[in-house]
């Protein structure tokens, strides 16, 4: 298999396209969930804005992209799993948070997978919410659910931070910085 200058087979990374996809996805699910459950708060609001809205509205908005959210993390974990193996970071390299090349890897692969499982774990609390214990209620969402959610924000916020280590630190799959690092004159390669 030839590898290109950034050690993928491919021009582009696919992971940190899935990875913004999935961020984007889960992150529309909690707050249309919290729009959900504020809804007698946001009435006037939306009546004054004159926009037709409905709490039944709000979290169909959010269950969808929860599920599609649980979806896409697969394919995003398994393109991440697949270009960490083929990873070549540029040594002799300490990140910001005091960590190496590999110490790195191995923390966001594992984390991924921690968050894949975590959002998979979500997305069937949720649906049984949907389906089950408050299909009758009009707040289809426990406030311990909403927590949760929160509370994953910042885990992905801080695995997010690793992996933008893996490319700003070590050059992970940044053409650029691998050329560099192999001592390629990028000045030559201009007109």
């Amino acid at each position: 298999m030839a590898l290109g200058p950034n050690d993928l087979p491919y021009a582009l990374p696919i992971h940190p396209n899935l990875v913004h996809f999935t961020i984007g996805l889960f992150v529309i699910a909690i707050a249309f969930d919290v729009a959900g459950a504020l809804f007698p708060l946001e009435k006037r609001l939306f009546r004054f804005l004159a926009l037709p809205v409905t709490r039944s509205g709000f979290h169909a908005v959010g269950w969808y992209n929860l599920l599609a959210c649980a979806l896409v993390s697969f394919f995003t974990v398994a393109a991440g799993l697949y270009e960490m193996l083929l990873a070549q970071p540029i040594e002799g390299v300490t990140s910001s948070l005091g960590l190496g090349a590999s110490a790195t890897l191995l923390w966001h692969g594992v984390g991924g997978v921690l968050i894949l499982l975590l959002i998979v774990a979500m997305t069937l609390w949720r649906g049984f919410q949907r389906f089950r214990w408050r299909r009758d209620l009009g707040r289809q969402v426990q406030w311990s659910y909403l927590l949760s959610g929160l509370v994953l924000f910042g885990v992905i916020g801080l695995h997010g931070t690793l992996g933008a280590e893996l490319a700003a630190e070590f050059g992970v799959h940044v053409t650029a910085d691998q050329l560099l690092a192999r001592g390629f004159d990028l000045r030559e390669a201009l007109p």
